[in-house]
């Protein structure tokens, strides 16, 4: 049976943000890649990846040599096995996701959801995710099969602390103080009664410093406008100066002021104006008769 399915992220991380920033004037903190050997800043296109041994031997990958491994070219996940829910080990699980039926005819995806659900059983499917080789576990939730991944066994640590060596076993007076103590806070498992106090509370800290606008906010300032270069400035000076000149000049050359001669163009002007409409009108009405002419 093959089932096509889309992946989405099943889980989302709800804690707020922070920006480091410069406590003196709070400007934000920039991280730069900075190549140890030749000082300058490497742009993330041209980072590849490098492994090295403990020999201290390093090889280098490029995306090429990634894309070559046979893993790269899976689009599959198929079932290694079904095996019940309660033998997987809740400390296996790590990144939880969404499968949605991509085919027009999900009828194989609910059949195999159904089935999954009235036989309790989990399957273990194998598959590839972002260059990697995953172990996950699929299951049911509320009719909708969900991929959680796994831990592959050597990623889970063996632990043994000394603090427990030699330690007595509990009296079976204690067992049952705890087992009554257990019992009396003993009912199902509802996950929204329990909220994130810490975010909440944090939360309410950032919005009433906002509010009140203490000197733990830095507004926002508009960047001020760039002054004119010198260049630039020198340049206009010299067209000013430019424009004078001539003007001085046109009026040496008509006999009078530079003042005088901008009032007579200022009257010759209307009269100019006036002039080309009345010859403009004629004109026009001569067109028409001409087009209309041309109509007939």
């Amino acid at each position: 049976m093959v089932v096509t399915v889309k992946v989405y992220t099943a889980t989302e991380d709800h804690d707020i943000r922070f920006h480091q920033v410069h406590a003196a004037d709070g400007g934000r903190i920039k991280y730069d890649r900075v190549c140890t050997i030749c000082g300058k800043s490497v742009q993330y296109a041209d980072i590849d990846k490098a492994y090295e041994s403990p020999e201290g031997d390093k090889v280098v990958l490029t995306d090429d040599d990634f894309s070559k491994l046979p893993v790269a070219e899976k689009h599959e996940i198929p079932v290694l096995q079904f095996v019940p829910s309660d033998q997987i080990d809740p400390i296996f699980f790590d990144k939880s996701y969404y499968l949605e039926p991509d085919s027009t005819t999900p009828k194989a995806y609910v059949l195999l959801a159904t089935t999954l659900d009235r036989i309790d059983r989990t399957a273990l499917v194998h598959f590839t995710l972002r260059q990697k080789t995953r172990l996950a576990a699929m299951r049911v939730r509320d009719g909708v099969l969900v991929l959680q991944t796994l831990l592959w066994p050597d990623e889970v640590r063996a632990v043994e602390f000394e603090s427990l060596d030699g330690v007595s076993e509990p009296r079976s007076q204690e067992i049952d103080m705890a087992e009554t103590l257990v019992a009396t806070m003993s009912d199902d498992f509802d996950p929204t009664l329990f909220k994130d106090e810490y975010q909440i509370e944090l939360k309410k800290v950032l919005d009433e410093a906002i509010a009140s606008g203490t000197g733990k906010v830095v507004s926002h300032e508009e960047a001020a406008p760039a002054e004119m270069d010198a260049e630039v400035v020198d340049l206009v000076a010299a067209l000013q100066r430019s424009l004078e000149a001539s003007g001085r000049r046109g009026a040496g050359d008509s006999g009078g002021s530079g003042t005088q001669a901008k009032k007579t163009a200022a009257k010759k002007a209307p009269a100019k104006k006036a002039a080309a409409k009345k010859a403009s009108k004629p004109a026009a009405k001569t067109a028409k008769k001409t087009a209309a002419r041309k109509g007939a």
